[in-house]
């Protein structure tokens, strides 16, 4: 089984209860119905071009900030 790490989340009453209708329904723990959630999440913000573009820019600036730090340390 692959590692896993514990996480806590906080939710509104109403959301909390709709978590735990869908779950119940889907006849699945309310842990699974979050991965599953957040899985989706993840997959369709990966897909998403805004997101891709956005990712792109963070690693553009943690390399100059790497190369700035490596340049310094000669």
């Amino acid at each position: 089984m692959e590692p896993t790490k514990a996480m806590t989340i906080r939710l509104s009453a109403e959301l909390a209860e709709q978590l735990e209708t869908v779950a119940a329904v889907d006849d699945q723990p309310i842990a699974e119905a979050i991965r599953a959630a957040i899985g989706d999440h993840i997959r369709a913000r990966i897909a998403d071009e805004n997101f891709q573009s956005g990712l792109r820019e963070r690693l553009s600036r943690t390399e100059r900030l790497l190369t700035a730090r490596e340049e310094g340390d000669r």
